[in-house]
């Protein structure tokens, strides 16, 4: 992975074989970024991703090995309690243009992944909602 940082807008590359959201929380840890909205594409060989059961309050995953596209990887990046978290959803093609997706747990590169990360000056941290069964942003 490399990245470089321009003013409030970080660009990274993460390379073959590298797990997505791991390079995010470097890259994110070592920035002090405590608020930022995530974009990307790129092309991944192995992902897994959830779809949250709203009735049951639990995720439901699926893992999905062999060649994909990212169409989509979008999210947000904020704290919990003070510490990192990561809320990201991707969508990924695969040869048959078949797109799977949903709530990002896992994603590694397979060729390569170009990420923009924009940071934006603040906080807002993170609670978990029980009737909901998620969590939820948390405004001061």
């Amino acid at each position: 992975m490399e990245y470089r940082r321009f003013q409030q807008t970080i660009v990274a590359r993460m390379d073959k074989g590298e797990e997505i959201l791991t390079k995010l929380q470097e890259i994110c840890e070592k920035e002090q970024i405590k608020l930022a909205s995530v974009s990307a594409l790129g092309a991944v060989g192995e992902f897994t991703v959830g779809l949250f059961d709203t009735v049951k309050k639990q995720y439901q995953s699926a893992s999905m090995t062999g060649d994909f596209e990212i169409v989509s990887l979008t999210g947000t990046v904020n704290t919990m309690g003070g510490a990192y978290y990561a809320h990201i959803h991707m969508s990924a093609g695969d040869r048959e243009y078949h797109v799977f997706g949903g709530h990002l747990n896992r994603a590694v590169v397979s060729g390569t992944c170009e990420m923009v990360i924009q940071i934006i000056n603040g906080t807002v941290d993170r609670v978990y909602d029980k009737e909901v069964g998620l969590n939820v942003y948390k405004f001061d």
